[in-house]
């Protein structure tokens, strides 16, 4: 298996920033982005997205947002409702659009399933395939974000 490079974390930068552009005419700033190890562990804030990969590529792509970012991410979209069940479905959605990126980056033989949606920690965020996950931090006006890209070729 090999890694990932630097250029084709690039990808899942730009996906982030052409995202919150288009929806909310403003884009993210990327804070930092690191390897998760140790004591240093992805965040996962109130809701989370993930998209699992497999083909030539396989891992995960997640998004997590905290409930107040993803409200104002919904106002931005003009959804009137705020719910719980909403701001799933926008992880999931926001998720599926990095990965859908990704995809159209590194071609058909990165095959990408529907998004798996929840709410505060989860076992789906194990390291699937990499012992030290990508992480970028995303911060959109005062709120926070994460993508977390465990990713590796085969």
């Amino acid at each position: 298996m090999a890694d990932i490079t630097e250029q084709e974390i690039e990808v899942f930068v730009g996906a982030v920033n052409r995202y919150f552009a288009k929806i909310t005419g403003e884009k993210a700033k990327i804070r930092s982005s690191f390897l998760a190890e140790g004591v240093i562990q992805p965040p996962i804030y109130d809701f989370t997205g993930v998209i699992s990969l497999s083909g030539r590529y396989r891992g995960y792509v997640c998004f997590s947002a905290t409930k107040i970012m993803l409200m104002r991410l919904l106002l931005a979209m003009q959804e009137p409702r705020h719910t719980d069940t909403h701001m799933l479905d926008a992880v999931g959605e926001i998720a599926n659009t990095l990965a859908g990126n990704a995809r159209e980056h590194f071609g058909e033989e990165m095959e990408i399933s529907v998004p798996k949606t929840f709410q505060g920690p989860s076992e789906l965020l194990k390291t699937a395939v990499r012992k030290r996950p990508y992480v970028i931090m995303i911060k959109w006006k005062q709120y926070e974000a994460a993508v977390i890209i465990d990713i590796t070729k085969r």
